[in-house]
């Protein structure tokens, strides 16, 4: 019997505290090449419309597989954007250990990251966050940004500004148009579907911290190249240069993987203007999956409730 997690149970037992540590101590392993890790393949069905990925990955504990749609026309039905399954199996025997709901998983480790990342380059005493985009990925981000760091000023920005003015009165936020809320923020995130840039490099403060999470097709923008011309530190430089259109189309320079950061292999002051250009990796869905398992494994009622089956 392998134990169903859907994704009420992945809400009750995924939190914030265990996850960011988690990804931190993933992202190293990574970087240190202890992970068996291929880039995602995904396949293209239909062209900015619709897309089919396959994420395997493997420690030395556990393995896991994520089979993730990304579908830009669900946008404004009411469907999500990004629905999937990850499979974990023991990494031994290949027996399987569980299947849970993958599309909560990828919104919280993606956040998640980016709040790691964050704490250890944003500037210090950080006042002022500004987010460029108003949905799922826009309040992930606040939610896990706000766990590591206090903000007194949350300004947001959307293409649709009924969007953002709903998000504003949700997250006791500012809305505004976009360069205003990016100019003299610390922290700003990049949470689109872009496929131009939505961010000018101009508009930064020296010292600013970058986290962008959207344009991940190697010919869409969500930044221009005067902000790739940054410090630019990727989850990994194999997949960012296969899939990142902002890292590839300005020929950045990565400075590092934010595992090596994590390992402490590398350092970036911060002092220095930064970018994270994030893609997403297999490997911070395999940790995520892994404490949600754990935990569903350490409460039975949990782990058998309504939230939950056994598929046979």
């Amino acid at each position: 019997m392998v134990t169903y997690l859907d994704e009420d149970a992945v809400r009750r037992l995924l939190h914030w505290h265990d996850l960011i540590p988690a990804l931190e101590d993933a992202l190293a392993k990574f970087s240190s090449g202890r992970v068996l890790h291929p880039v995602r393949n995904v396949l293209t069905i239909e062209e900015r419309q619709r897309y089919l990925g396959i994420m395997p990955a493997v420690t030395d504990e556990i393995a896991s597989v994520k089979v993730i749609n990304y579908y830009p026309r669900n946008e404004g039905t009411g469907v999500p954007t990004h629905l999937g399954v990850i499979v974990l199996f023991r990494a031994d025997t290949g027996e399987p250990l569980a299947v849970m709901d993958g599309r909560l998983v990828t919104e919280m480790r993606t956040a998640g990251v980016s709040a790691a990342v964050t704490r250890r380059l944003m500037p210090p005493e950080s006042r002022v966050l500004a987010i460029l985009g108003s949905g799922v990925q826009a309040q992930a981000h606040l939610e896990a940004l706000q766990t590591i760091h206090q903000f007194d000023e949350v300004r947001v920005w959307s293409r649709m500004p009924d969007h953002a003015q709903h998000f504003a009165s949700k997250h006791g936020a500012t809305a505004m148009d976009a360069e205003a809320a990016v100019r003299a923020a610390d922290v700003i995130v990049t949470a689109t579907n872009a496929h131009e840039p939505v961010l000018k490099g101009a508009w930064l403060k020296r010292g600013a911290h970058v986290n962008s999470v959207g344009a991940n097709r190697p010919t869409w923008r969500e930044l221009d190249d005067d902000v790739m011309g940054n410090t630019v530190v990727v989850d990994s430089r194999e997949a960012t240069l296969q899939e990142s259109g902002d890292v590839i189309n300005s020929k950045a320079t990565i400075a590092a993987e934010i595992g090596e950061l994590f390992a402490g292999t590398k350092s970036i002051p911060q002092t220095e203007t930064t970018v994270f250009k994030s893609v997403g990796l297999a490997v911070e869905d395999l940790a995520a999956a892994q404490i949600v398992y754990e935990a569903a494994s350490r409460n039975n009622v949990q782990a058998a409730s309504t939230s939950s089956r056994v598929v046979r």
